[in-house]
């Protein structure tokens, strides 16, 4: 998979703009993630279902924490319906420092990730479902079948030790936050960790490792550098502390430029990201810097999604990153 992560802080109609570029780029699949501050994610979907053929579309992550997991699911097989069978679900724990916004940031966890798509599964299949540990349902049922019905591809979105074992104990790929090569070659043996414990007869091969990267391009290095510093701030403030220990970052600032961005406190968080943390969480420079570092991390990772923030300029930085790609 080569995909492309939109972020709905723009307009639908320059999303969708940006949809049909990634396609007519040869990307091969689009993700728009979810925040609760930002456009819905799933009718930016819709709209770019609407304008392209052939990308596979779906959030890139949403979590099931704000919405109950049988709505999310009946949403995915809607955007299946309305796509012509080209869903993927990415359900991931959600961003922790949005999550503080709406009081949910102590029930992000494994298990609310692992229910939300084994429901959805079992919905898309026809069957009824119950509730579970960390959700209510009583009898629930879709009353429609998606095209792709029980094939419509999970992504667990994360970069946990626990959630990347689970991923390859029971997802069908994992969309891991990361975009240095060391990252994901430890995500690997996390996966292969889960992948040996997998019971459902699945093929390990089938399963895709994707690196969920940030990648910022430009012909002007410095400047798509600069433009990395927001996502650079939310992946750290949201890495996990083996994350941070890898790369040797300071957990303390890391929590400064959470409690910032909580706040609304913007400008102060982004200038609080270091140079250690863009290269440790963000693919950033020229197209020959970014093609060479999309080589390193494609060496350990099956697939790769060019996230956030692209490039300074969206629709440049698409086509770039399209060339870059190995």
């Amino acid at each position: 998979m080569f995909g492309l992560e939109l972020t709905p802080e723009h307009p639908v109609e320059r999303l969708v703009d940006l949809g049909t570029t990634a396609e007519d780029a040869g990307f091969d699949a689009v993700f728009v993630s979810h925040h609760y501050n930002n456009r819905d994610a799933f009718q930016a979907l819709a709209r770019i279902a609407a304008e392209t053929d052939a990308v596979r579309l779906g959030p890139g992550v949403v979590n099931p924490l704000e919405t109950h997991p049988v709505t999310l699911a009946s949403r995915v097989a809607t955007l299946d319906e309305s796509s012509g069978g080209r869903a993927v679900y990415g359900v991931g724990p959600g961003d922790p420092s949005s999550l503080r916004n709406l009081g949910l940031a102590e029930e992000r966890g494994l298990r609310p990730v692992l229910e939300a798509f084994e429901v959805a599964r079992d919905l898309w299949a026809g069957e009824r479902v119950d509730g579970a540990s960390t959700f209510d349902a009583d009898d629930a049922g879709l009353n429609y079948e998606p095209p792709q019905g029980a094939a419509i591809p999970a992504y667990v979105g994360g970069e946990g030790p626990h959630m990347c074992r689970m991923a390859g104990k029971r997802a069908d790929g994992l969309l891991f936050n990361g975009s240095h090569p060391d990252d994901l070659a430890w995500a690997r043996e996390r996966v292969d960790e889960g992948l040996a414990e997998r019971s459902d007869g699945v093929d390990a091969d089938a399963f895709d490792l994707a690196a969920y990267a940030s990648v910022s391009v430009s012909a002007d290095g410095e400047a798509a550098r600069d433009a990395a510093r927001p996502p650079v701030a939310y992946i750290t403030a949201g890495a996990a502390p083996p994350v941070l220990d890898r790369h040797d970052i300071d957990p303390e600032r890391a929590a400064r430029i959470g409690d910032a961005i909580a706040a609304g406190e913007f400008s102060e968080a982004f200038a609080a990201v270091t140079p250690a943390m863009l290269e440790a969480f963000c693919i950033a420079g020229t197209p020959d810097e970014v093609g060479r570092e999309m080589r390193a991390v494609l060496a350990e990772a099956n697939s790769l999604v060019v996230g956030s923030p692209i490039g300074p300029d969206l629709a440049e930085g698409i086509r770039l990153a399209a060339e870059a790609a190995p």
